[in-house]
């Protein structure tokens, strides 16, 4: 079992920025990728950004390429996921995500989900 905790969600202004934190705990001994979704009201969950276990690997969703970084920090089992130039579409609930193979785009191939954070843009 993995436990994920996300945090740095809130509120801010078009054009801004947030980091948004995931930390691990449980298996984490075990290698996993990490992902981050958005879920907006309304929509279904979809992709923002993935990371390999060795952090060699970036994906990102188009609507988010050049904006966001997904990084980790293994010893501290945390995953961030900075957000520059925030656009009001950017709001919705972001939840963070481990998976120990398969693809990293669909959410069915992740294993762990967190509880999710809140980020809304204002314009």
């Amino acid at each position: 079992q993995v436990q994920l905790v996300e945090s740095g969600g809130g509120l801010v202004q078009a054009g801004g920025s947030l980091r948004l934190s995931c930390a691990a705990s449980g298996r984490t001994s075990s290698s996993y990728a990490m992902g981050w979704f958005r879920q907006a009201p309304g929509k279904e969950r979809e992709f923002v950004a993935a990371l390999s276990w060795s952090g060699v690997n970036a994906y990102y969703a188009d609507s988010v390429k050049g904006r966001f970084t997904i990084s980790r920090d293994n010893a501290k089992n945390t995953v961030y996921l900075q957000m520059n130039s925030l656009k009001p579409e950017d709001t919705a609930v972001y939840y963070c995500a481990a998976k120990f193979s398969g693809s990293y785009y669909p959410p069915y191939e992740y294993d762990y989900w967190g509880q999710g954070t809140q980020v809304t843009v204002s314009s």
